[in-house]
């Protein structure tokens, strides 16, 4: 049952991310040693997202800012939390991997307060940064 229900899940993903046209990273091309940069926006009652816009123009437009040295970017929409009851934690994760940090320092540095700029056209929430360094 617990498989069943994990497989459903999967898929339930996989189609939501392919409806949404969302930018999805192949894991095989995620190196060991890359780094990980994670933009997690929580949930919070009376804030609001744009998905379309994040989406369909901001990680885009940050993608272009961040040029060959950006390797790949996601986008995850939050669907629930621990279990399909429990409300969602985070409303948004986006992310960029970089084989070096350095390589993101250099990308973003010139181009934050653009970036930052643009927040305000698709959330009122204040998001999360955590970088990463990817083990396997």
């Amino acid at each position: 049952m617990k498989k069943k229900f994990a497989l459903t899940l999967l898929l339930f993903s996989i189609w939501l991310g392919s409806a949404q046209n969302i930018e999805t990273v192949n894991a095989s091309q995620v190196m060991p040693g890359w780094y990980k940069i994670s933009i997690l926006y929580p949930y919070e009652e009376g804030k609001h997202f744009d998905m379309d816009y994040y989406s369909q123009k901001h990680m885009p437009m940050v993608a272009s800012l961040f040029g060959d040295k950006l390797k790949h970017y996601f986008i995850d929409k939050g669907v629930s939390g621990r279990t399909p009851n429990d409300p969602i934690t985070y409303i948004a994760i986006g992310g960029f991997y970089f084989e070096k940090l350095s390589d993101y320092k250099e990308s973003f540095g010139p181009n934050a307060e653009k970036i930052r700029g643009d927040i305000p056209n698709y959330t009122n929430i204040q998001p999360i940064v955590q970088i990463s360094q990817v083990v396997k």
